[in-house]
């Protein structure tokens, strides 16, 4: 089977296995609490389905920029371009960097990183201390703005997401940073897609383009009936990015955030 349909554990081990080698280079991220909440699930088909429970988690601020990850690559050489193993990672990783560990002009270095697969992307969260979002956190907290938790049945913030979808993917970056939503979590919209933890468990139904498959539902983007909020079309166009991508495929457009569970209390 392939990274598409069996969860890529091999990634976990191999960042396990060098999580002590890279302690003393790690990253010092600001991660910012998430507290529990629900989160009314826009790919549920069910309409009767309950809001699914999410519980507090800590997110890191920003996206991981260029300069982070290059002083990752640089403590962690078996995840530098020409370096990495073919299977977690497709030709286009890392290719707008200048070199192994050269990202280009120093200027870039705030830029969120792209043209990273998951498999890295997951390693580095590991060195963190941390693991990618799960689709429901990181979607809980997309659904937020400045002032409101949830502002996903606000059109006008709707639209500006949508507007920014529809810029060409060739744009240069804007530098990570941006303001802040009600959590203190900076750039979810507008700057770069974001990989997930479960990106291949998004849809149930596999799409298919065979003639004789009697469910046309299947084909496409009819995947819009399952949602429950047929009107967010930008929850769509994210389900159908991640759900046509492999763990090993990278973009000009997809960068990543970690996320880490919070300590508990065992007094």
């Amino acid at each position: 089977m392939g990274a598409k349909t069996l969860r890529p554990t091999k990634a976990r081990a191999l960042a396990a296995a060098g999580l002590a080698a890279l302690a003393g280079g790690a990253i010092a991220a600001d991660y910012v609490t998430v507290p529990a909440g629900t989160l009314a699930s826009a790919i549920a088909g069910d309409s009767r389905a309950a809001p699914v429970p999410v519980e507090a988690f800590s997110m890191r601020v920003t996206p991981v920029s260029k300069g982070e990850f290059r002083r990752f690559v640089e403590s962690r050489p078996e995840w530098q371009r020409g370096r990495i193993a073919q299977i977690f990672a497709d030709p286009g990783y890392l290719h707008d960097w200048l070199g192994a560990t050269t990202v280009g002009d120093p200027a870039t270095d705030d830029q969120p990183v792209v043209n990273v697969s998951w498999f890295a992307a997951e390693a580095y969260c590991e060195g963190e201390g941390g693991r990618l979002p799960t689709w429901n956190e990181w979607e809980y907290v997309a659904a937020a703005d400045a002032t409101r938790r949830d502002a996903r049945g606000d059109p006008a913030w709707r639209a500006r997401i949508l507007a920014w979808y529809s810029t060409s993917a060739r744009a240069a970056l804007p530098a990570v940073g941006g303001t802040p939503d009600v959590y203190g979590v900076r750039d979810v919209h507008g700057v770069v897609w974001e990989w997930v933890d479960d990106f291949n468990a998004l849809l149930v139904d596999a799409d298919s383009r065979s003639g004789d498959d009697a469910d046309k539902l299947k084909f496409c983007g009819a995947g819009a009936i399952n949602l429950q909020d047929r009107e967010n079309y930008a929850v769509l166009m994210r389900i159908a990015l991640l759900s046509s991508l492999n763990a090993a495929d990278s973009t000009t457009s997809l960068g990543f955030r970690c996320v880490r569970p919070l300590a508990k209390d065992t007094r």
